[in-house]
């Protein structure tokens, strides 16, 4: 090819090339076009009540975050931080949560919906129902107090429903049914909390201490843990039912505390009653001038390990375990006297106990 030739060639494709830019630029877009948006219908009537519900509620939903000093006794040289969830109680700024939330806490924040963070104090705690409330030193307004339902008439099937901040995501809502009544929970001071209440509704770490709803909206109980090898939800979660937070959080709010209802007895586990045959909570010994000690009550014989007394039934309900004692002596209350059934020696009698403040002696 010679030099002409190839000087015409190169201004050809140079044309071509200049004709091929501007029909791109002057064409549209050939390719289909964007779907169309379908239209939806209305939202259902169960839709439109979680809808509500959340919108309802969640302003008075807070998150709760505290952060605890360095333990002198640990190998650890510096405090940490923990988040949970808390629930406006009344117009004066205070905010139920759990005990754990707060527990070991040196400072303690409270969070908004808004995004409105403020600090906050501890006004009370009650480790027997893992229950605390704090107070809200300031806020530009406060959101409306929750509203408070019944845990007494609950049925297994209802809905229920969630708000907290799982794993410090704010403003979550989860939903479910309530799926057993009347479990019993250990607390971390070794008494066990009565009546709980079992959902499926999704509970993860980060939703201590919030708001168990039904479908009206109302508070029905306050989550508190659930069961799971993981740490995380597995269908199986608890909440303090509202009926003991209604009873516990104005004695907070006054005291600082709540009376611990007792009677000054140790008592074996169930299962060492079940080994030796023994139909009741087994008396291992009572406290020096305890209630107990003075209505005569008698422990195990160190020396021989022959039994003394077997508690049978308190005010004429059967007792198995040491949380059916206790019930009894909570309802009784400090000031009262609650009737023992007691066995001794193949015999069974009746005696009256004084029921005092236990923890005003710890």
């Amino acid at each position: 090819m010679n030099k002409r030739t190839a000087v015409v060639l190169s201004v050809i494709a140079a044309i071509l090339l200049v004709f091929a830019a501007s029909n791109i630029r002057q064409s549209g877009w050939t390719g289909p076009p964007a779907r169309a948006i379908t239209a939806r219908c209305v939202l259902s009537d169960v839709e439109k009540a979680n809808v509500e519900i959340f919108e309802k509620v969640s302003p008075s939903v807070v998150q709760v975050v505290t952060q605890t000093a360095a333990n002198p006794l640990s190998e650890e040289q510096e405090g940490g931080s923990a988040s949970g969830t808390g629930i406006v109680w009344d117009g004066d700024g205070h905010v139920v949560t759990n005990n754990h939330v707060v527990q070991n806490a040196t400072q303690v924040a409270i969070r908004f919906a808004s995004g409105e963070a403020v600090r906050a104090e501890i006004v009370g705690t009650a480790p027997n129902y893992d229950l605390a409330v704090l107070r809200i030193r300031s806020a530009r307004k406060l959101p409306p107090a929750v509203a408070v339902g019944s845990s007494a008439d609950l049925k297994v099937g209802q809905f229920a429903f969630a708000i907290g901040n799982p794993f410090g995501l704010d403003q979550s809502m989860s939903s479910g049914i309530i799926s057993a009544l009347k479990r019993r929970l250990p607390t971390s001071s070794g008494r066990e909390i009565s009546n709980v209440i079992q959902t499926d509704t999704a509970i993860n770490p980060g939703n201590s201490g919030g708001p168990l709803l039904d479908s009206a909206g109302r508070l029905i109980g306050v989550t508190t843990a659930i069961l799971s090898p993981s740490g995380s939800n597995a269908g199986i979660g608890f909440a303090i039912p509202v009926d003991v937070v209604n009873r516990i959080v104005p004695e907070l709010i006054r005291d600082g505390r709540v009376p611990t209802p007792g009677i000054g007895v140790v008592t074996a586990n169930e299962t060492v009653a079940t080994r030796l045959g023994a139909e009741g909570l087994i008396v291992v010994r009572t406290a020096p001038s305890s209630p107990a000690e003075r209505a005569g009550l008698r422990g195990v014989d160190l020396s021989t390990g022959e039994l003394g007394d077997v508690i049978t039934a308190a005010d004429g309900k059967p007792v198995h375990r040491l949380s059916d004692l206790t019930d009894a002596i909570e309802q009784v209350g400090v000031g009262k006297k609650v009737r023992l059934s007691v066995k001794r020696d193949g015999s069974t009698r009746d005696v009256e106990v004084a029921v005092v403040d236990i923890g005003r002696a710890q």
